[in-house]
């Protein structure tokens, strides 16, 4: 494969028997920690604006600071996996994530929590860039879709659990308690990279202009879509300065055969089409969740705890889709497996926002499973596909992009309805925002479909065994 070294790859095999098991659970673990400090800290936010003596506007930086650190490094960290091994990189952004838990944890002010959170996120950005590169390199090409069946089934389970562990945790410690009890998990995680399988390696050194340019258009482009409601002309800039570093970093990196952005997985039209869905699909996501508290509370009239109790029928139903999605990728065409996804997830939102009773809140239910289900069905098959268009020694890039779609498609679906409620009515913003949701998930689906087309020109490779 061009630009890459002759390596090992576990000597010449996929690790099997226990070793294969501990590698599988040391992605998972990782995965769950990243996934489940994000849940927990949410839950803490009024403790710690009251902890800190500050409004509850400056203690949301906590959680901001974590997705920017994540978002920013993606890329790079997967480009750094290329170079140096996934395993190394992997077992690095571990370190790297509880070292700053500990940080975070005995934080004597807001400054330094900030900061720790910032490095908590690039330590998930690594977890998350080349924990899936590294499944595929630990289980074989006809598993590579049960696998990430598994892998969203244990997302799912964790952003469901969040809320009530963090709440847990509070109710025994302090919200510093919140950051030790990760620590345990880190560790184990930590012991299990040495059964990770080594992989390929890049030999194109990792630009540091391109990795700066990277993250600076992100972190604009983050900072512009919280700020464009609150102060317009000043979230424009950070808008508009971001695209320009995007341009900037687009130019430098078209050149390269192996580059940090990868134009390269980019130019495939399977994997591009898997990562526009993706993007719609997360967007849709995370618009209708978004709105959904405020359907619950405030036209369904539900208390809080009530409301919480039905959104979590959501992360069941997908938990429960993405394990059996994951294993008919194995068998089936994704495309169709992802337009079905994409089909059940619009059709749920706008049940949702136009067709339940509201004198009957329990009407909402079959809405949120039908919603779960599809988002089930379209994310296991989709990233199959994704990371099967792509080159084996290009998954560290892949894994990137995937997490990029993913926060690309969250801030843009927050950055709709956080418009929605700034310019309309409570009941129109809703209702607007669960339209946008359902038009968004159909649009991913409608992508997935068009992707089918690719098969009969040479793709079929990638759309099931």
């Amino acid at each position: 494969m061009t630009g890459l070294l002759a390596t090992e790859l576990a000597g010449g095999r996929l690790p099997v028997g226990p070793r294969r098991a501990v590698a599988i659970t040391t992605v998972l673990g990782a995965m769950a920690l990243a996934v489940v400090d994000a849940g927990m800290v949410n839950v803490a936010l009024p403790g710690l604006a009251q902890a800190f003596g500050v409004s509850p506007a400056r203690a949301i930086l906590v959680v901001t600071a974590y997705q920017a650190g994540m978002v920013m490094a993606l890329l790079p960290l997967g480009a750094l996996g290329e170079r140096y091994g996934h395993r190394r990189v992997f077992a690095f952004s571990v370190t790297v994530f509880a070292t700053a838990s500990t940080a975070a944890a005995f934080a004597p002010g807001l400054p330094w929590l900030i900061a720790a959170r910032v490095l908590q996120g690039l330590g998930g950005a690594g977890i998350m860039a080349l924990g899936m590169a590294l499944l595929r390199f630990t289980v074989s090409k006809g598993h590579l879709g049960r696998a990430i069946g598994w892998n969203a089934l244990n997302v799912a389970l964790t952003s469901a659990a969040a809320p009530a562990l963090g709440a847990l945790v509070l109710a025994a410690t302090d919200w510093r308690g919140l950051f030790l009890s990760t620590l345990p998990v880190a560790v184990m995680v930590l012991a299990g990279t040495r059964a990770l399988p080594a992989t390929p390696r890049s030999d194109t050194p990792v630009d540091a202009a391109s990795a700066g340019l990277n993250a600076l258009a992100f972190a604009l482009v983050i900072l512009g879509a919280q700020a464009v409601t609150t102060a317009p002309w000043a979230g424009l800039a950070c808008l508009a300065s971001g695209g320009l570093a995007f341009l900037l970093l687009l130019r430098r990196e078209a050149p390269r055969s192996n580059p940090m952005f990868p134009l390269d997985l980019l130019r495939g039209r399977s994997f591009r089409l898997s990562v526009l869905a993706s993007t719609c699909c997360f967007a849709a996501q995370s618009a209708g969740l978004l709105a959904m508290p405020f359907l619950l509370q405030h036209q369904l009239h539900q208390a809080a705890l009530t409301a919480g109790f039905y959104i979590t029928v959501w992360p069941l139903s997908v938990a429960a889709a993405a394990l059996v999605a994951g294993r008919l990728s194995d068998r089936l065409s994704t495309a169709w497996l992802c337009g079905l996804g994409g089909a059940a997830l619009s059709a749920g939102l706008a049940g949702a926002g136009f067709w339940i009773d509201v004198t009957r809140p329990a009407t909402l239910v079959p809405c949120l499973m039908l919603a779960g289900i599809g988002f089930g069905l379209f994310q296991s098959p989709n990233n199959r596909n994704m990371f099967l268009s792509a080159p084996a020694g290009r998954s560290g890039a892949a894994g990137g992009m995937q997490g990029a779609a993913r926060v690309t498609g969250q801030t843009l679906g927050a950055l709709a309805v956080a418009l929605f409620f700034s310019l309309r009515s409570l009941d129109t913003a809703m209702k607007c925002s669960l339209g946008l949701a359902a038009l968004l998930a159909l649009c991913a689906g409608i992508v997935s479909l068009w992707r089918s087309t690719a098969v009969r020109h040479g793709g079929a490779e990638n759309e099931g065994a």
